[in-house]
Formats: structure tokens, C-alpha cells, sequence
């Protein structure tokens, strides 16, 4: 889908809505299947840092299993020590100056030829990608297209504004003035779990192509496909302009954040690391500081809702990926004159969802990350059963066919209180808690009653409604009737995805025109004739 004249021709990769418009869908899973094999021959590889342009072994290592099925060790990484970081943030200070003159022609040479690349080799990808942090074929594919989408959309953004530089208007007739932005030095990209390929080639590619540096942590959930990023590009760039560290966020995360010589950070992971991130790293001196942290995204149901789009929009949103996407709906209000027509009917929809190992074919639940959410779920359903009432899931499946995997049901939770904790703390697993209202009115302000302001979607067919939603809900990204999903799914180019309030710092949205602009400074240029 071309995305607007004014962005040149940047197109969305768009992988499985390609193969569902040309009725080749079995063609699509019989790639994925032979990709799944492909994938299983590499199971329990070491693999490296690179730090310096080197590959960096270490017989100090973590294992990386599947969330799937814990019995499968997919990968070994290194454990990196204080030292091991700090020589990678050295070498990238050191690769600036070289890499930070590059012709910004040739940085849009190097990140379409990655993306290139990727294209090419997206079902090896997403089958990794689905056994590494548990996405379905569908969300794995669509993780990687993000991928793509990023490098290529950055790729535009940077050539259609010819590098960010710019002749101003002359304060004088002897005078020629230019603007330009140019960047800033090292940064340093922390990377989260859910998206291991899009946000940490995302974030990534938006610090090098503006001509900085970077050293990459990613997850350590989910490190392998933020490798095969590091692998495909490295080799194209100058010894050390990006680095890739892995270990644990007390070690590694904390001395990027710590260090002097990091100019800039993005960021995404949880309020709680982001905020205490951000404190630490501007406590000596003011640097930039990109991030997105999280939400608690609503959807408004009012009583002339389309009832089919609207429970469609809430599952997906709410349970695609199980919940543990940023943008997820975890919180709906609904009109008590329909509110037991909409759960009646999410319900239904939500009990035939299947559940099952996510590289398997027509499987929607997946499990959640780690042993960490399933405590987590375990304790928000234990405090629902309490405190209101569960109508859908609420259990740890421990069965035979789930019992080496981390799955849970997708859970719905009515009757809390509008204020109970469950309501307003971000969870990151598929629960969501359903409340009544009123008037509009009193739906708008409850679904702003929250120090997130990430997502958020209404199902109305009354205009004045939606204009109203438009102009008075707090949330970044916002939908109106949206069926394929309520508050997830925004698409480079198209729906730039930002936070407000305590789900972001910068304002200005990944994938859209202003986001390459914070990697960079402005610097003005005046001759003299």
C-alpha cells in the first residue's frame, strides 16, 4: 500500500495481506513449515558479540529457551562483563568521526540493501523469531515486515530531506546561511522481548543512519533476531559503528546508562526501568533520551457500536500475542445498555480461540515471555476472582500438550472497581478488565484516568462521538471502528506510534516523519563572502 504522495514511494512490506489478496495462502505456511525446519538445525548455536567489527565469544554464557517449549535450547549468548561494554562504547566513539561524514547517500545505499535482504530471507526470519519470544506465523511475519518497513521508510525520509540540510533565508546579501541537522555521536539502544526484530532494528537503524554510532542490548529473552541484524549489516559498515552487547540489564543496560561517552539513548521497555533510565542518564548533564514505555490502552464501546467489529477489534487487540504488546487493550468501557450483548459475545469469540505452540499453523494464543508473567497472570487472576468477577479464562494451562511452555488463558475480568489496581497497572499478559458506563462523558474521562497515554480505540457510529474522542482522549495513537484491532497494529509510515504521558519522553512517533529528527542536532552554517 502506497502510503501518501508525499512520501515518495515507500511501500508497506505487507507479507500476509499480499498472499490473503492473491488466494495463496497454503503457499505462505508451506514456506513458513519448510522455514521451521530450516530453523531447527541451528538449534543450540553459540553465538557472538561484536564489538570493534569482531566477533566476541565467551565461555561465560546464558541460554536462550523457547517460551514455547522450555525443553528447547535455542541459542547460547555471552554474558558480557563491565569491560566487555565499555570497550564497545570506546569503539563506537572512536568509529564516530569516520562514519558521521559518510554521504548520507550512502547510508540509504547500505540500510535498502539490508532491508533488501531481509525480504528475501523474511520466512527463515519469522520461524526464528516464532520459536525466540512465541509469536504466531502471522504476528512473526508481521514483526519482520515492521523490520523491513523501518529500514526502508528511514531510508526515504533521509533522501527526500536531502540529509536534513536546508538553505535559510540570508540575514545578509554577503551571507549564505544552510541548516543542518547532524548527529550527536554514540548511542545506546536497550531493546525489549515482544519486538526483537522490529524496535531493535528500528531503534538501531534510526541512530545509524543519521550517521551515529551505536552499541545494541537487546533482550535477553529474545537476543537472536536482533543478531541476524548485527550479521547482515556489520560487515557493510565501518569497523565499530554498531556493536552488539548481550547480557544482563544490571550490567550491561546499567553501564551504557552510566557512561560519559553514550550521547544519546531510545529506549523501550517498561515505566518503571525507562523513568529510573532516564533519571540516571541526564543526572550529569542534559542528552537526549528516546523511549516508549508501555500503556494501559482502552476502547470505548458505546451503544450504537457495530457489536461484530467491535468484540473482533478488542480480541485482537487485547489477545494477539497474549497481551504483551505495548499498544495490547487491557481496559474497555462499554455502554451498560449493551455491555452484556458485547461480553456475551467477546466471550464466545475469546473461548474458540486456539491456543498452542505458535509456530503450528492456524494458532492464535501464544504463551507469555517467561516465568516472570506467569507469575504475574497468576497473581492478577487470583486478585480478580476476589475482587470481581472472571466470565472467560484465568488459568495456567499445565496439561500435557502445554506443560513445557509458559501458556495461560486469555482471561476477562468484570465487575473491579473503576479504580482497582487491575484496572490501572500494566500487566503485559492477556487479561482484560471490561467496565459499564454511562454517558460519554463519563467514558472519556475514565479512559483518561490513567498515567499512560499510549493507545486507545472507540467503536461508535455516531460522528459526533467519535470527532468528540478524537478531540479529547489522552493516548498517542488512537482508532475509531478499527475490526482488525482496537489499539494494536500501527503501520509505518501511516500511524506513527508514540507515547504520551508516562508511555513516552519524546513526543514524536517511531516510523513516522519526526523521528529521525531526534538523533540529531541542528547545527547553523553561515559563509561570508
Amino acid at each position: 500500500m502506497v502510503v501518501s504522495s508525499n512520501i515518495g514511494m515507500f511501500q508497506n512490506e505487507n507479507t500476509w495481506p499480499t498472499y490473503v489478496a492473491s488466494h495463496s495462502t497454503d503457499e505462505f505456511h508451506r514456506k513458513f513449515d519448510q522455514a521451521i525446519e530450516e530453523v531447527k538445525k541451528d538449534f543450540g548455536k553459540s553465538y557472538p558479540m561484536i564489538i570493534g567489527g569482531k566477533e566476541i565469544f565467551s565461555s561465560n554464557q546464558f541460554q536462550v529457551r523457547s517460551p514455547a517449549d522450555k525443553n528447547l535450547v535455542l541459542a547460547n549468548f555471552p554474558l558480557a562483563s563491565k569491560e566487555d561494554v565499555l570497550h564497545a562504547i570506546e569503539s563506537a566513539k572512536e568509529a564516530f568521526s569516520k562514519w558521521s561524514i559518510t554521504p548520507y547517500q550512502k547510508r540509504v545505499e547500505i540500510f535498502r540493501g539490508v532491508a533488501d535482504a531481509f525480504a528475501q530471507n523474511k520466512f527463515h526470519l519469522a520461524a526464528i523469531l516464532s520459536f525466540e519470544n512465541g509469536k504466531n506465523r502471522l504476528e512473526s511475519m508481521g514483526d519482520l515486515d515492521e523490520a523491513i518497513d523501518f529500514m526502508r521508510f528511514y531510508a526515504e525520509q533521509l533522501e527526500i530531506n536531502h540529509g536534513f540540510s536546508k538553505e535559510t533565508q540570508s540575514a545578509n546579501q554577503n551571507e549564505k546561511t544552510y541548516s543542518t541537522l547532524k548527529p550527536y555521536g554514540v548511542w545506546g539502544i536497550i531493546s525489549p522481548f515482544n519486538f526483537p526484530s522490529a524496535i531493535s532494528i528500528g531503534m538501531t537503524s534510526g541512530a545509524l543512519i543519521t550517521g551515529n554510532t551505536a552499541v545494541l542490548k537487546p533482550s535477553s529473552d529474545s537476543p537472536i533476531s536482533a543478531y541476524k541484524f548485527i550479521e547482515a549489516i556489520h560487515h557493510k559498515l565501518p569497523p565499530a559503528v554498531v556493536n552488539f552487547v548481550t547480557g544482563s540489564g544490571s550490567i550491561v543496560g546499567r553501564t551504557i546508562l552510566e557512561s560519559r561517552l553514550v550521547d544519546g539513548i531510545a529506549f523501550t521497555g517498561s515505566k518503571e526501568v525507562g523513568v529510573s533510565g532516564f533519571d540516571k542518564f541526564v543526572e550529569a548533564e542534559p542528552r537526549p533520551f528516546i523511549s516508549e514505555m508501555g500503556g494501559k490502552n482502552p476502547a470505548i464501546i458505546t451503544k450504537t457500536a457495530d457489536l461484530e467489529k467491535a468484540t473482533d477489534g478488542v480480541l485482537r487487540a487485547a489477545f494477539g500475542y497474549s497481551g504483551q504488546k505495548c499498544s495490547a487493550c487491557s481496559r474497555v468501557y462499554v455502554q451498560k445498555d449493551i455491555a452484556n450483548q458485547f461480553v456475551e459475545k467477546l466471550v464466545a469469540k475469546t473461548k474458540a480461540l486456539k491456543i498452542g505452540k505458535p509456530w503450528e499453523k492456524d494458532v492464535f494464543v501464544s504463551p507469555v515471555i517467561n516465568e516472570t508473567a506467569l507469575k504475574k497472570f497468576q497473581r492478577a487472576s487470583e486478585i480478580a476472582k476476589k475482587d470481581g468477577k472472571i466470565v472467560c479464562g484465568g488459568s495456567v494451562l499445565s496439561d500435557s500438550k502445554f506443560k513445557d511452555g509458559n501458556f495461560v488463558e486469555p482471561t476477562i475480568v468484570i465487575g473491579l472497581p473503576k479504580d482497582h489496581e487491575l484496572v490501572k497497572e500494566e500487566l503485559f499478559v492477556p487479561f482484560l478488565c471490561v467496565e459499564e458506563f454511562d454517558s460519554f462523558d463519563e467514558a472519556i474521562s475514565e479512559a483518561n484516568k490513567s498515567n499512560y497515554g499510549l493507545t486507545a480505540g472507540i467503536f461508535s457510529q455516531d460522528k459526533n462521538e467519535i470527532e468528540s474522542f478524537f478531540n479529547r482522549i489522552e493516548a498517542g495513537v488512537t482508532y475509531a471502528n478499527r475490526a482488525a484491532s482496537a489499539t494494536t497494529g500501527a503501520m509505518v509510515g501511516a500511524q506513527p506510534f508514540v507515547g504520551w504521558k508516562e508511555s513516552g519522553i519524546s513526543g514524536k512517533g517511531a516510523g513516522g516523519a519526526y523521528y529521525l529528527l531526534q538523533f540529531m542536532r541542528e547545527q547553523t552554517q553561515t559563509r561570508c563572502e
